[in-house]
């Protein structure tokens, strides 16, 4: 009887440990990240961590972590949470979240972490444990005066894609710090064949056919600051890290462990047939949220599958979010997810990804960084305006109250923002000033912000924080994207001491340079010889400036380093022979040019100039010297107020051959319509003479008709004499012969 107790026991120990190991076959990955680290009075650190584990089922069971460097004085870990899950019943994902503080006492100069288990979910790559691990550098930094703050990342519990349709999986990489972030698959983990990483976008592509089932991936993150810094350790000692020293150890990194499951392949891989769709109204991947202690934070995403049915969004988030599901008509479904910061959760960049789900396949991953504040952002109240290719922003100085304007920048801090007594401006073309394009589904988005900053030796702030987003949405169904790139006309610049500033660029119908070709006539049909009238016109909030055109030339494509250019005109001088300038006001520059194209099988051509823009009044700018024939002389651009050169595109002009001439043709040639019959092709020379060249052809034309003609009519006069000659010559030897044989009868 104790016998078979000790079997039982041991039996159910067994099944114990059977039932343990079956449940924790289901690892799906995990990702770590830090709230920014802090140096306590007593020099110790407070490193708070969250760790978010992926799997089938008992999310909630959780491995603990070891401090693997330096002495955790504590450990405290809180309880962990799970945040989403299937709702189809089957348990096939679900995702928990547990927060983590340790107090660390070293003098070392960095703190790292483990953590490990088994096992992963079965998977072509063979993988059964698993190991986690981050390390953080401990110094000060010079430029933020805090400890480095880590990568921010994360996926969805469970990713999955149509063997036939896998391109991209773009991974979160978000600095804090705003350091260059590089992704690589981690050391001695075996990489699945196919597939590749870039190091700098973090995005996972593949190379060639993947194999179906499940593949596992363990990817490290580091962080390499992007200027000079020196880090200062608790030991006093302090070291100089220069950012173009590539072979420096990365300042934080940690490893993000995620699997893919590769579906059979569907019938389509169009985006919105049977894979989901994001809609306008969705976030980009990459966007900064903003979130409020104490306020609910709302997410709001939409998906469209006009051949599946979406059922859920798959969402990897903070604890004690929850969502709402929303199953909308023509295939399409919302949802909004919504969270409360609390105070612990302050200065915290919250990862967040999602995906929309059908039984078949899901949507693109797209992640997002939710930044918790303790007041509200400044948003300010703004107007944009968009035009087919820029958008301007004006922004009330009177919704910003106790804003400093001369601490707001635009994406890229290069471009300035101009002021009046009202507004804050900023004007862009959608190529410049760090202006993003992002296509939203149905809507392709061009996005910028203004945003606040800070100097780097600031060590208080008494500003307030700004970021305003702004951007120009437009429907697909426009192709905007074809007028976009065909229309080239109008380009915004901005340079600190001119502010922003804009170049129009068009061809005219004809030499008044009123009447532009219509975008939609783009590319512009011309014929060889015709005239082409151009216009440039300069815009311009200072009042004393003038245009100046540097050099023009044409190139076979788009493209103006093409080494196959023609020079129109070239330091401020007229190169071709051709080249008319009209008289225009200090801003605008109106040239005609007959048409060419070059030689071969090219049969567009695309001018491209330089413009300068400089103060009217002085002697010594690039608009004062007009043409160079030698340009060494050219005067260093800071001996006068003139902006650098900017190079603006028009075109193409497409050249199609002329009809083949016909009476109608002769009579009614239209001198000022793009579709006109062109004048013979002559060389340039026989033209030097205006309109002399038309007149000597037809007295030509005519003087050699009244010859050949008189030609004819001598010769039909001469046929006739030599025959009336004849004639009566046969006549007279036959009366001859008729009298002589008279006589002899």
């Amino acid at each position: 009887m104790k016998l078979d107790a000790m079997e039982a026991g041991a039996l159910l120990l067994l099944l114990s440990a059977l039932l343990g190991t079956a449940s924790a076959l289901s690892f799906y990955g995990d990702s770590i990240s830090f709230m920014p680290p802090k140096k306590e009075a007593d020099g110790t650190f407070r490193v708070t961590f969250y760790h978010r584990q992926n799997g089938r089922s008992s999310c909630e069971d959780q491995s603990s972590f070891t401090c693997e460097s330096g002495v955790c004085t504590s450990f405290n870990e809180s309880s962990v949470l799970q945040t989403d899950q299937d709702d189809t019943d089957q348990g096939r994902w679900c995702q928990s979240e547990g927060r983590t503080t340790a107090t660390v006492s070293t003098n070392k100069t960095s703190f790292s972490l483990r953590g490990s288990g088994c096992c992963w979910v079965s998977n072509v790559n063979g993988k059964t444990n698993w190991t986690t691990h981050a390390e953080l550098d401990l110094g000060t930094r010079s430029d933020s005066h805090a400890l480095n703050s880590c990568p921010v990342t994360t996926t969805v519990s469970s990713l999955r894609v149509p063997q036939n349709c896998f391109s991209r999986i773009r991974l979160l990489a978000h600095d804090p710090d705003g350091d260059k972030v590089r992704c690589r698959f981690s050391s001695g983990a075996p990489v699945p064949s196919n597939f590749t990483l870039d190091n700098t976008s973090c995005t996972l592509t593949s190379t060639g056919q993947v194999d179906t089932g499940v593949q596992v991936f363990e990817v490290m993150l580091e962080d390499f600051s992007t200027t000079n810094i020196t880090l200062t350790y608790a030991d006093g000692t302090s070291v100089l890290r220069e950012a173009s020293n590539t072979s420096l150890p990365p300042l934080c990194k940690l490893k993000l462990q995620f699997s893919v499951e590769i579906l059979p392949p569907i019938p389509s891989c169009e985006a919105g047939h049977v894979q989901p769709m994001f809609l306008s109204k969705t976030p980009s991947h990459g966007d900064i949220l903003h979130a409020t202690v104490g306020q609910t934070f709302q997410l709001f995403a939409q998906a469209q599958a006009h051949h599946a049915s979406i059922h859920d969004f798959q969402v990897s988030g903070p604890q004690n979010m929850s969502k709402e599901f929303r199953d909308k008509t023509s295939g399409t479904a919302e949802v909004t997810v919504s969270w409360t910061p609390q105070q612990s959760d302050l200065y915290r960049f919250v990862p967040v990804c999602f995906t929309a789900e059908t039984n078949e396949t899901q949507s693109e991953m797209r992640c997002v960084v939710v930044m918790v504040t303790q007041a509200s952002i400044t948003q300010g109240k703004a107007t944009v305006e968009c035009s087919p290719n820029a958008m301007k922003v004006a922004l009330e100085k009177a919704s910003m109250p106790d804003i400093d304007e001369n601490f707001l920048k635009l994406s890229d801090p290069s471009c300035s923002l101009t002021s009046n007594n009202t507004h804050i401006m900023g004007s862009m073309s959608f190529s410049t000033c760090g202006t993003k394009v992002e296509d939203k589904g149905d809507f392709i988005v061009f996005k910028n912000e203004i945003n606040s900053f800070e100097l780097p030796n600031e060590v208080i702030t008494r500003r307030r924080t700004v970021k305003l987003g702004f951007s120009c949405q437009f429907p697909k169904t426009i192709s905007i994207s074809s007028y976009y790139n065909l229309h080239k006309s109008d380009y915004i610049f901005t340079e600190s001491s001119f502010g922003s500033f804009g170049y129009a660029f068009e061809i005219f119908l004809d030499g008044n340079f009123t009447n532009k070709v219509d975008a939609r006539a783009y590319p512009v049909e011309v014929k060889l010889l015709q005239k082409i009238y151009m216009g440039i016109e300069a815009q311009s909030e200072l009042p004393n400036v003038k245009l100046f055109v540097e050099s023009c030339k044409a190139t076979p494509d788009d493209n103006p380093e093409n080494t196959l250019s023609y020079d129109i005109i070239k330091n401020g001088c007229l190169e071709d022979e051709t080249v008319k300038v009209y008289p225009s006001n200090r801003t605008s520059f109106n040239f005609e040019v007959q048409a060419f194209k070059f030689t071969g099988n090219y049969d567009q051509v695309y001018i491209t100039c330089s413009v300068i823009l400089c103060e009217a009044d002085s002697p010594f700018s690039r608009c004062a010297q007009g043409c160079l024939k030698n340009p060494s002389r050219r005067r260093r651009r800071g001996l006068s107020r003139e902006t650098v050169s900017h190079y603006i595109t028009q075109g193409p002009l497409q050249f199609v051959q002329p009809a083949a001439p016909n009476k109608a043709n002769d009579d009614n040639v239209e001198s000022d319509n793009w579709h006109a019959v062109s004048p013979p092709p002559v060389s340039p020379d026989t033209r030097s003479n205006g309109g002399g060249w038309e007149i000597k052809q037809i007295l030509n034309t005519n003087i050699s008709t009244m010859v050949f003609a008189s030609a004819f009519l001598v010769s039909v006069v001469l046929m006739a004499v030599i025959v009336s000659y004849f004639r009566k010559k046969r006549r007279e030897e036959d009366r001859n012969a008729l009298i002589d044989s008279d006589w002899e009868n």
